[in-house]
């Protein structure tokens, strides 16, 4: 009976844990994503774009757009605005650790899932990670389709979107080899 306890309640820990995956924030992936050996990965979000898109929102050209959209509030409170310039109004503000900044702007989790879940375990095991909620990109056509959710006509600055030239700007593999 005991041992069959114990074996329902270890098996059922994955599964809340990744029902209860939290966000992490940027600046808790930064300090081993700048490395070298992984690429500089936090360098090259920070010196793109994706970086300043929360920052945009808090400019009066953003607040010109959106009310010539219709909206009735700034940009910066705005959801339809939010949706693409950051992560943090298309989540549940309780999935957020302390350490996790909507002024980031679009930032590690956006594309890789809630870091809670896999950040002490993806440097041992990959795969583990993965289960635990990391979302890795191996299919081009999905990434393509995963931008395109923000960068298309939906947009009413959109001025067409250049996959290739765009993601050769923000593409951040770890150096083979590491």
């Amino acid at each position: 009976m005991l041992r069959a306890t114990i074996t329902a309640v270890l098996l059922s820990i994955p599964i809340v844990s990744i029902a209860q995956q939290k966000y992490i924030g940027v600046r808790t992936c930064a300090p081993c994503h700048r490395t070298e050996k992984q690429g500089s990965q936090h360098t090259i979000w920070q010196q793109s774009k994706h970086a300043e898109a929360y920052k945009t929102l808090t400019t009066a050209k953003a607040n010109e757009i959106a009310k010539a959209q219709g909206l009735t509030k700034p940009a910066v409170e705005s959801k339809e605005c939010l949706e693409c310039h950051t992560l943090g109004k298309t989540v549940d503000a309780k999935l957020f650790e302390r350490t996790f900044d909507i002024k980031e702007g679009v930032q590690c989790e956006t594309c890789h899932g809630a870091g809670g879940g896999y950040r002490v375990i993806h440097v041992r095991d990959r795969a583990k990670a993965i289960e635990a909620g990391l979302v890795t990109w191996k299919d081009m056509a999905a990434v393509e389709q995963y931008c395109k959710s923000c960068h298309n006509e939906k947009s009413p600055t959109f001025k067409g979107f250049k996959f290739t030239e765009y993601w050769d700007k923000i593409k951040h593999p770890v150096p083979t080899g590491n």
